[in-house]
């Protein structure tokens, strides 16, 4: 009796991108159902004690700051870091000569960078030290956690720990030119008055999706759509791009959704728009400068 031949690579890679959207569908709607069940209890907010205090300069330990505290900074920047020893200078070289250029400029402008190493096995937390002992651990500050949270629970963790007025999350990877914070600046305040000093400006994408679509290869380009069709279907209806992570909130939005937060890995960014929809906090796209980085798979470790 003749064996069935094994399909061909061609026909393989077909099955798989006809498979991924579906398997995306299932993981989002899991995540929606989790959400929402848990969403009856406000989710509880664990630091290790090694989480309690960061290294200065000098080698000495100090307490972190809190969100509950009033802001002394005007601009807080939080780095999610995972394994980013090699990308994690090129941002840094670039986010420090464009804050230091304008706090020149502008001597009002006060500002940290807060990098938080997500359980790297790397030489991350090493490589971000050499920027705290070079600005200063006023200016840069070091968040190493004990263990991988994930993207959403690293942000989180630099967020309950910030200084300023307004926060960024901006990636380890230096995907968006940093000097577009400008651009969600301009957004966040043309969305004044805000109500209960909240409101948030979102970096976007969604300009750039027929160059992506030419780019791309054929499943991720359908599991971009499919994605991105479910996440306006079931949660967030206005914002076309949830995912980029350049993202500006007041102090008072970020503590309202990072309270209410409860997804830590992938899909965090979702959950934290639809709880702003829900707490009514307006919110704007703004189209900002990015450049793909072939890392996919090494952001979807630190995620999923």
């Amino acid at each position: 009796m003749e064996l069935p031949l094994p399909p061909s690579l061609p026909a393989a890679a077909a099955v798989l991108a006809l498979a991924l959207p579906g398997l995306a569908a299932l993981l989002l709607v899991l995540i929606c159902m989790i959400a929402h069940v848990t969403a009856r209890k406000m989710p509880t907010f664990h630091r290790h004690e090694k989480e309690k205090f960061f290294v200065n300069a000098e080698g000495r330990k100090e307490s972190v700051p809190s969100i509950h505290d009033p802001p002394t900074r005007e601009l807080s920047v939080v780095v999610p870091s995972y394994n980013e020893e090699d990308r994690l200078p090129l941002m840094m070289d670039e986010a420090l000569d464009y804050l230091e250029k304008r706090q020149k400029r502008d001597p009002s402008f006060t500002y940290e960078v807060i990098v938080v190493d997500d359980g790297s096995k790397d030489e991350t937390t090493k490589v971000a030290m050499k920027y705290c002992k070079k600005y200063g651990s006023d200016k840069v500050r070091v968040l190493t956690l004990v263990k991988n949270r994930g993207k959403g629970g690293a942000v989180k963790m630099g967020v309950f720990s910030s200084r300023g007025k307004k926060i960024l999350m901006v990636d380890a990877d230096g995907a968006t030119k940093f000097a577009d914070i400008e651009k969600v600046e301009e957004g966040l305040k043309n969305l004044q008055p805000w109500p209960n000093e909240m409101a948030i400006s979102c970096g976007s994408r969604a300009h750039l999706e027929k160059d992506s679509v030419a780019k791309r290869s054929y499943f991720r380009t359908i599991l971009m759509y499919g994605f991105h069709f479910l996440v306006w279907f079931l949660c967030v209806k206005k914002i076309r791009d949830t995912q980029c992570g350049f993202k500006l909130l007041t102090r008072e939005a970020a503590s309202r959704t990072f309270s209410t937060l409860h997804i830590e890995r992938w899909a965090f960014d979702v959950e934290l728009l639809y709880i702003a929809q829900r707490l009514r906090i307006p919110i704007a796209e703004v189209a900002v400068n990015w450049t793909e980085i072939e890392a996919f798979c090494h952001d979807m470790v630190q995620e999923v």
